[in-house]
């Protein structure tokens, strides 16, 4: 079952700058510089999307990645404000663990991943980050964690039965 987008005009979001990096282009008159930003965009209720821009000045790096996060937003199925359960993302050398944890814990996580779940709305969960720690693969590795959680509803649906019949087997 494909995951449908969502419009970002219908949701209240909050953008969040999570990486500016700076590229050098060497050309016969000396160094020419470029800014490519990853920025993350959520409604704090079950939705966010990520994005990357590239640029000659920061400010058009940074707009848009926000615009490009606002185009590819997805929902996130979330239980009494952690994850319904333990997942691994995975994006290039970046592997994210994801951890439910319970009520008061807080969010334990750092960089992106920190960015996405705040975007997200997730208050208490444990992470950790295994692999690779580059920015850009780390959200990207997050958001696919996201991607594939599933709940109950959702498999009771693809399974076409109920979820008292889903949870009696």
């Amino acid at each position: 079952m494909a995951k449908k987008y969502i419009k970002a005009s219908e949701l209240e979001l909050k953008e969040k700058l999570v990486y500016i990096g700076r590229v050098a282009k060497v050309v016969k008159g000396g160094r020419r510089f470029s800014f490519s930003a990853v920025s993350v965009v959520g409604d704090g209720k079950g939705h966010v999307g990520i994005g990357l821009g590239k640029a000659n000045e920061v400010t058009d790096a940074i707009r848009k990645s926000v615009e490009d996060a606002r185009k590819s937003i997805i929902s996130v199925p979330l239980r009494k404000g952690t994850l319904p359960y333990e997942i691994i993302g995975k994006y290039g050398a970046a592997k994210v663990l994801l951890k439910p944890a319970s009520p008061g814990t807080g969010l334990i996580a750092g960089g992106g991943v920190r960015a996405v779940l705040e975007s997200v709305g997730v208050q208490d969960v444990l992470t950790k980050l295994l692999g690779s720690s580059n920015p850009h693969n780390v959200v990207k590795a997050t958001v696919s964690a996201l991607k594939n959680l599933k709940d109950a509803k959702m498999i009771a649906d693809k399974r076409g039965i109920g979820l008292a019949e889903l949870f009696s087997m």
